[in-house]
């Protein structure tokens, strides 16, 4: 792995493309170094290496957790597609080949956060925001794209257990316009094809809050939970705890009360104005969900 030389032409991908030729003003005015910024690329086999970070994140959460009763720990690590996005393929022959390097390394990492008794989040931003970034494609060919890079994720599970893995994915959490995110009906199918007993989806921010109206239509697996964000971090105002409890109440009604949890957009430390922000946030999900629960199981 290196980093792209100046001449190599070789820049991160953008996670806004579509959005940019309305709102080239914008985005310059608030991510230019980003697109320019060079990106790091493989220029050779990819093998894993984070055995002692991985132990190291292991025992900190464990630390953290002394004294306490925590049901259901988890610690998050990245896919293959979202690997992609920051690591250019000089060195494998084709994308199935690069992704699969990937996947095979990547299982190393879920294996040792799962055999450490934590549920693995595998965090998926690839899968919708690919989309932007992809911005040559109709609906139809980014499906067959973003359905390799769900293949990757699924062989880099392979012989983990389910029941120990939660999915989360987002449209790529940057602050913008969004205008152009594709739906979640879209690609709806492809995060329930991937192997895991939950999917936390973005669903609380004014660009994907109507999208509880897919699940009237799209039916959750028996089994399975589904985590749609009630507090979100794209404002730095305070979800009311009714409103997440509304939130709630409205999934529980389609898919059943006892197939929801609570959950954010995204990740709010570094997203919001301040800690105590983020704090905030997670107390008014708490109280919120306490609502819902009390009319959902009443």
């Amino acid at each position: 792995m290196r980093a792209a030389k100046p001449d190599d032409g070789l820049h991160q991908q953008m996670m806004f493309s579509r959005d940019l030729p309305e709102f080239g003003e914008y985005f310059a005015d608030r991510a230019g170094a980003a697109m320019t910024a060079p990106r790091l690329v493989c220029s050779g086999p990819i093998t894993y290496i984070g055995q002692a970070d991985v132990q190291t994140d292991i025992a900190n959460l464990k630390a953290a957790m002394q004294g306490l009763n925590v049901p259901e720990a988890y610690l998050p690590a990245v896919t293959p597609g979202t690997m992609e996005h920051w690591l250019h393929n000089l060195y494998y022959p084709n994308d199935e080949a690069f992704l699969m390097a990937c996947a095979d390394a990547m299982h190393e990492e879920y294996k040792a956060i799962v055999d450490a008794g934590f549920l693995l989040q595998v965090d998926d931003p690839d899968l919708p925001d690919g989309w932007q970034i992809q911005s040559q494609m109709d609906v139809p060919q980014y499906l067959k794209f973003a359905d390799l890079r769900i293949q990757a994720l699924n062989h880099a599970l392979e012989g983990i257990p389910a029941d120990r893995v939660r999915f989360h994915t987002c449209w790529g959490s940057y602050h913008g316009p969004h205008k152009y995110d594709i739906p979640l009906k879209d690609i709806v199918h492809l995060i329930l094809a991937v192997k895991a007993d939950a999917y936390s989806i973005e669903a609380s921010n004014p660009r994907h809050d109507h999208e509880w109206e897919v699940w009237e239509s799209v039916k959750l697996p028996a089994g399975k939970t589904l985590i749609p964000g009630v507090v979100g971090h794209c404002t730095d105002l305070i979800e009311h705890p009714q409103l997440v409890a509304n939130r709630l109440i409205q999934y529980g009604k389609i898919v059943g009360a006892e197939n929801v949890m609570a959950g954010t957009d995204c990740g709010l430390g570094s997203r919001v104005g301040h800690p105590n922000i983020a704090w905030s946030k997670y107390e008014a999900m708490v109280e919120g969900a306490k609502i819902a629960s009390a009319k959902l199981f009443a």
